[in-house]
C-alpha cells in the first residue's frame, strides 16, 4: 500500500471520526434538552444513533490499526485478527441497532409496509457487509497460516544450508 493511499485514507478516517463525534455531541445536547417537544420517539432514535457512531468508531479506529500495520508490514500475523473481529462486530452491531430503528418506525408504516421491508431489506444488506468481511478474515487466516509455513521452511531451509 502506497503512502498516498494511506494518507488519503487516514484523511478519510480523520473526517469521519470527526464528523462521527460531532453528530454524537448534537445528539447528546438533544437528549439533554428537555425543550423540544416529545411526541415522536426521538428519545430512543437519539441513543440508537449514539450507540451506532460508537460503532462506527470502533471500526474506524480499527481500520486505522490495520493500515498501520499493512505499512510496517505486519498485517499477516494473528495481532491483525483482533483489529477485523472489531470491524465484524461493529458492522453487526449497526446491522441490530438498524433492526432496531426498523422496528421503531414500523407503527408508523402501517398504511405503507413497504418501508418498513426495505428498511429489514437494509438492514439484511449490513448484515451482508459482515458476512464479506468475515470470508475476508477467513482469507486473512489461510494467508497467516501460509506466512508461518514459509518461515518455518526458510528457517529449515536456513539449517540445511
Amino acid at each position: 500500500m502506497g503512502k498516498l493511499a494511506v494518507r488519503a485514507l487516514r484523511a478519510v478516517l480523520v473526517v469521519v471520526l470527526t464528523g462521527t463525534v460531532f453528530v454524537q455531541a448534537l445528539m447528546v445536547w438533544a437528549l439533554v434538552d428537555r425543550s423540544q417537544d416529545e411526541s415522536l420517539p426521538l428519545t430512543p432514535l437519539r441513543v440508537i444513533v449514539i450507540l451506532g457512531m460508537v460503532a462506527g468508531q470502533v471500526a474506524l479506529a480499527s481500520v486505522w490499526r490495520l493500515v498501520s500495520m499493512v505499512r510496517r508490514g505486519t498485517v499477516f500475523s494473528h495481532a491483525a485478527f483482533r483489529y477485523v473481529d472489531a470491524v465484524i462486530g461493529a458492522i453487526v452491531a449497526v446491522a441490530l441497532l438498524w433492526f432496531a430503528v426498523t422496528a421503531i418506525n414500523a407503527p408508523g408504516q402501517r398504511e405503507d409496509p413497504g418501508v418498513t421491508v426495505i428498511m429489514g431489506g437494509i438492514g439484511l444488506a449490513i448484515l451482508g457487509v459482515a458476512l464479506i468481511v468475515l470470508v475476508l478474515r477467513m482469507l486473512l487466516v489461510q494467508a497467516v497460516a501460509r506466512d508461518v509455513q514459509a518461515a518455518r521452511m526458510q528457517a529449515e531451509l536456513d539449517e540445511v544450508i
